[in-house]
């Protein structure tokens, strides 16, 4: 059953987007990002060779893939934040033991349920219950027919990193209450490193992420009757040295009008849209963010240090 009618659903996102434009820095939620077509978009940016996070990360789970189930346990009730095309939980569905479910929970819908049903072909034993819901938000999770002894929360692909830090502690309480006692949560954490890696990953040569930005706006103007002109808008990311975090923005080439639910913003050359953010961490940061909830159990990190992945269990 979808989590909201569409009716609500479209208010909601007007009502998002009229307060991030009325803020002195306009900004739209990076959630937005991800209709089925923006989802299939970001499949293809993680195939991207500028693009180090999924590969890294996959690595890192391939070449530890038997330690890491090792932790996590058995007999766990499996829920990704996120899920997309849940590449990377693969290996966790192949490797954990006596795994009890899978609840895979993401905001596209549709994306969403053909994953599922392509796992549901691929892992007959494994019962996959999904869940469409925003899990930025307290949400609820279906009802489980099988008995599990605990639940093992999987949030890969760096996501933690759109949250400020203080949103980011909060975020992470919420998963821990949600896990309870014995709970573990195993995350990916994107690292600092060179300016010059980091600025690569979000700008490149094919334009498939300018293309994955820009299609917010065709989003808006299909969902909530917007009419953004998007050609009038150009891509823009870079790496806030002071901030520890990688920008996007849409940047607008010239004056225009844009009617949101018969209101009209204007928007002058230059005025951009943050649209998102991606925090990187040391080790040592990322430990001290989340010792209130977790300890850092064990972690893995790639030979390069560019990445890592990370199970932590609640205190």
């Amino acid at each position: 059953m979808e989590y909201k009618t569409k009716k609500s659903k479209k208010y909601e996102i007007i009502s998002d987007v009229l307060d991030g434009l009325s803020k002195e820095q306009m900004e739209l939620s990076c959630k937005y990002f991800y209709d089925e077509k923006g989802s299939a978009l970001f499949d293809e940016i993680c195939k991207l060779d500028e693009y180090y996070p999924t590969r890294t990360e996959l690595q890192i789970m391939r070449d530890n893939i038997e330690e890491i189930s090792s932790v996590i346990g058995e007999n766990n009730l499996l829920v990704e934040l996120g899920s997309g095309s849940s590449i990377k939980t693969r290996l966790l569905l192949k490797h954990l033991t006596n795994l009890a479910a899978y609840v895979p929970i993401d905001i596209s819908s549709e994306h969403l349920h053909k994953t599922a049903e392509d796992l549901r072909y691929e892992y007959p034993a494994i019962k996959i219950y999904p869940l469409t819901a925003d899990y930025n938000k307290p949400f609820k999770l279906p009802e489980i027919k099988e008995d599990f002894s605990r639940i093992a929360v999987y949030f890969p692909g760096s996501t933690i990193g759109n949250f400020t830090p203080a949103k980011a502690k909060y975020f992470i309480s919420r998963i821990a209450n949600l896990l309870g006692r014995k709970g573990g949560l195993l995350i990916g954490v994107d690292l600092k490193k060179d300016k010059k890696i980091l600025e690569a990953a979000y700008n490149d040569r094919k334009g498939i992420t300018a293309e994955f930005n820009l299609n917010i706006l065709q989003r808006l103007n299909s969902e909530i009757d917007s009419n953004f002109d998007v050609n009038k808008f150009t891509h823009h990311a870079f790496y806030n040295e002071n901030s520890g975090r990688i920008e996007m923005h849409l940047k607008s080439t010239g004056k225009q009008d844009v009617r949101l639910n018969g209101i009209t913003k204007t928007f002058d050359k230059g005025d951009d849209i943050l649209t998102e953010y991606s925090y990187k961490y040391t080790l040592k940061e990322f430990e001290e963010l989340v010792s209130d909830s977790f300890i850092v159990k064990q972690l893995w990190v790639d030979e390069n240090n560019l990445f890592s992945v990370q199970y932590l269990e609640v205190k």
